[in-house]
């Protein structure tokens, strides 16, 4: 559901006269894959050539070896198990044949890196590239029962500095709506107070550590699915419905949804923010901020899609922590 387009598997059918697979292949570090896609050649001779020369191919590596899984009758190889491969026949079925049998194996050890292999055959010349990876571990999670088990899927997380009474607040009002969902509470207090009650973790930091760290902190202590991020003087209304936030995130391959936040003078936002960065000289470049959207989201006719929001968010936990928080951000932390 989260992957790429440029993870696809792309053939660029022969048309140079080569065959060959444009992305998509992978091989794990120090491993062996069968090059796929039947990469191949077309006849690349005008039809008035009587006697054209007997068709053959070289591939080279760089970062590992190319061999064949089956040799194909009349076809001869050299280079077997070396960076340079080449193969010849009098026959191009036959050498099209084995072409669909070549081999890569990985001999450089890189954890995430490509090989560019070149693929030539009288006077055309083609690459593509191998990538070399350890496959993204799969994080798991259990969904609880059937439906949106919001107990299960979210953690809430906040951050605390010296305001208990709003903190209070906050927790009392979770509570009224979610009684037993998990709240994550980091506080760099100077003189820290108690907070006491079931599914509540209150971490203690060094005095005015700032509220990135504070972030990052609540954050690394997450064990749902997705973690839902409030302000500490924020306060749940029977209108605060963590399900519409979680079915948009099930639905889509989007990261991060942000809600809407009512001010108690009545005013309403949800900080739809655009950015966009302008290139600059030595000084470095230009980060602009305006208000709008890219466009509406799909099937959901209420939300749209943009790049900032309101600190009121629900996220993928896994998301969140590769991004992280800076925290040399103190207390102006946010846009």
């Amino acid at each position: 559901r989260v992957q790429s387009p440029a993870d696809r598997l792309l053939i660029v059918r022969a048309n140079s006269p080569l065959e060959y697979p444009a992305q998509g292949v992978e091989v794990r570090p120090l491993q062996t894959v069968l090059v796929p896609g039947c990469p191949g050649v077309s006849q690349a001779w005008p039809p008035w050539v009587s006697c054209p020369p007997p068709p053959q191919v070289n591939l080279t590596a760089t970062m590992g070896t190319l061999a064949v899984a089956a040799v194909v009758e009349g076809v001869e190889l050299q280079g077997e198990g070396q960076p340079r491969l080449s193969l010849a026949a009098a026959h191009l079925d036959h050498l099209n044949r084995q072409l669909q049998f070549v081999t890569y194996t990985n001999t450089l050890f890189h954890p995430d890196t490509a090989d560019i292999v070149q693929f030539s055959t009288d006077g055309h010349d083609a690459a593509f590239a191998i990538r070399i990876r350890h496959p993204p571990t799969p994080r798991l999670y259990g969904p609880g029962p059937a439906g949106y088990n919001i107990t299960a899927l979210v953690t809430i997380a906040t951050k605390t500095f010296l305001r208990y009474d709003k903190l209070r607040g906050l927790i009392a009002s979770i509570r009224r709506f979610y009684p037993s969902v998990t709240i994550v509470v980091a506080d760099d207090s100077q003189r820290p107070e108690p907070l006491q009650g079931p599914h509540l973790e209150h971490y203690l930091m060094p005095f005015g550590k700032g509220w990135f760290a504070g972030r990052n902190l609540a954050v690394s202590q997450v064990t749902t699915k997705y973690v839902l991020w409030v302000d500490d003087d924020f306060i749940f209304t029977p209108r605060t419905r963590l399900e519409k936030l979680v079915d948009v995130l099930e639905k889509t391959s989007l990261d991060l949804v942000g809600g809407a936040v009512r001010e108690i003078t009545g005013y309403t936002t949800t900080y739809r923010q655009r950015l966009s960065v302008r290139g600059g000289g030595a000084g470095g470049d230009c980060l602009r901020t305006r208000p709008g959207f890219h466009h509406r989201l799909a099937g959901f006719p209420a939300c749209v899609v943009t790049d900032g929001v309101v600190n009121f968010f629900l996220a993928r936990t896994d998301k969140v922590r590769q991004v992280g928080f800076d925290p040399r951000l103190r207390r102006v932390a946010h846009l």
